[in-house]
């Protein structure tokens, strides 16, 4: 048994070398589940599931549509605490409830054989080894499926549902989950691949020889190990992160493998793009193995006009009272007392509060010609990036953004569910299909095959 517990983590091998075969570039598509759609107004869109974040039949239903459409993986966000929103608000939001993602990806993956199955979860309110375990148990239940969304937890609330007065400085927050990173992994290199010889004859069951106790004893965390699991099928499940501070770039760069972002246009997207991949080479790993995929609304229409007129309807269905409290946070002052159905006037209050924001809406305003309760509800619904046409007009922009080096695919949210889905998985992908910018078929039955990444090796048994 190798009880070295004082690994040196800065000489590790890290990665095994993987031969590739060149291959043209492909979109890579991950669906984005929180809990259905990060727009307010989606369950109240007419012919919608109103309790699709909810209800097992539909979950079940959702992500075998996009298995069958060949999406990369399903993804289940999460949060620890209701959000902190005023109660006219809260009472208005379908994320006041929703499942604890291993529960149901566990349950989602019996009833899938391939798309990858990617949960949420955090490094401030959680420990090393029930992560390493449950993300190693979701690995061997669906066959290598399995992906850790690294979070730090920005929500202030959380701290009081763990016992907590104060949530954890947000430097801070980082800094332990590099370390977290660290002990979860080493976790997953408790024992050789081969260490389970289960010999009848004998009567060994495991070879003690190839078991390793970490003995990890950092700044913020104490783990013994090993771990009660076998390795995990991939040898680590896929690493994922969202982080878009100066702290989460960094730490994407030296651990993520997929990279979700929430770039607004293409331009922001590039710098993003590039910056994450020049990080990566900088930490000595191979800018291929880090898969950017910024986070897109789909609407899909039959004429551009047809789909910016569901956009319009989505956003009607964000009541005015949440919508224009969120557009006076964004603007820096009272919005309120702005017409709703006229334009935002000229000259604005003067405002501390942040000017980009500001100048964000303002932008948004004039380009769509928005009224004030359209920006309001816009923005109240969802303003980040979204692709609105036709088929063909969508494939066209997103075959823009991978060819200028602005992605390697799209974190996809829908609308609203199920219509919405339906629309991208039965119309958008053939479109990309037919284009050669989206696979056919899955070529291999893992997350880390479909997204073309190495298999790790096992740091302490070479």
């Amino acid at each position: 048994m190798d009880t070295h517990g004082d690994y040196d983590w800065s000489t590790a091998k890290g990665w095994e070398t993987v031969e590739m075969a060149p291959q043209s570039k492909q979109l890579h598509l991950t669906a984005f589940m929180r809990p259905v759609s990060l727009h307010t107004g989606a369950w109240r869109y007419p012919g919608s599931y109103p309790d699709a974040n909810f209800n097992l039949a539909h979950l079940k239903s959702f992500i075998q549509k996009l298995e069958a459409a060949k999406f990369d993986a399903f993804f289940m966000a999460d949060h620890l605490a209701v959000l902190n929103m005023p109660t006219e608000a809260l009472k208005r939001s379908h994320t006041t409830t929703s499942f604890e993602p291993f529960t149901l990806l566990s349950a989602l993956s019996q009833v899938t054989e391939k798309i990858g199955l990617a949960a949420t979860a955090s490094t401030t309110y959680d420990e090393p080894y029930h992560i390493a375990r449950r993300f190693a148990s979701l690995d061997h239940l669906s066959n290598g499926r399995a992906a850790w969304n690294i979070v730090t937890t920005g929500n202030p609330e959380s701290s009081k549902n763990f016992g907590q007065d104060e949530h954890m400085q947000h430097t801070d927050r980082y800094k332990r989950a590099r370390e977290f990173y660290d002990v979860v992994t080493g976790l997953w290199d408790s024992f050789a691949d081969d260490a389970f010889v289960r010999d009848r004859e004998s009567g060994m069951y495991l070879d003690p020889e190839k078991m390793h106790v970490l003995n990890h004893h950092g700044d913020d965390l104490h783990v013994r190990g090993p771990l009660n699991i076998a390795r995990p099928v991939q040898g680590y499940p896929v690493i994922v992160q969202a982080g878009q501070s100066e702290p989460g770039r960094q730490l994407a760069s030296e651990t993520a493998e997929m990279v979700f972002c929430a770039s607004k246009d293409i331009h922001s997207a590039k710098e993003f793009y590039a910056d994450i991949k020049g990080r990566t080479k900088v930490a000595g790993r191979s800018p291929d193995h880090i898969k950017i995929l910024p986070a897109a609304m789909i609407i899909v229409g039959d004429s551009t006009e047809d789909a910016q007129s569901k956009r319009l309807k989505l956003d009607s269905l964000v009541h005015y009272d949440s919508a224009i409290s969120s557009l006076s946070i964004a603007l820096g002052c009272d919005a309120s007392i702005f017409s709703p159905d006229e334009f935002l006037p000229k000259d604005l209050p003067p405002t501390n509060a942040s000017l980009s924001a500001r100048a964000g809406v303002l932008r948004l305003a004039e380009e769509e010609q928005l009224t004030v309760r359209q920006l309001a509800q816009r923005h109240g619904g969802y303003a980040g990036l979204a692709f609105v046409g036709t088929p063909e007009d969508i494939a066209d922009e997103m075959a823009k953004w991978l060819a200028d080096g602005a992605c390697d695919g799209f974190t996809v949210m829908m609308p609203f569910l199920p219509q919405g889905l339906d629309d991208i998985t039965q119309r958008l992908v053939p479109e990309l299909q037919r284009r050669g910018l989206f696979r056919r078929d899955y070529e291999g039955t893992t997350l880390r095959e479909h997204l073309g990444l190495p298999r790790p090796a096992n740091r302490f048994f070479l």
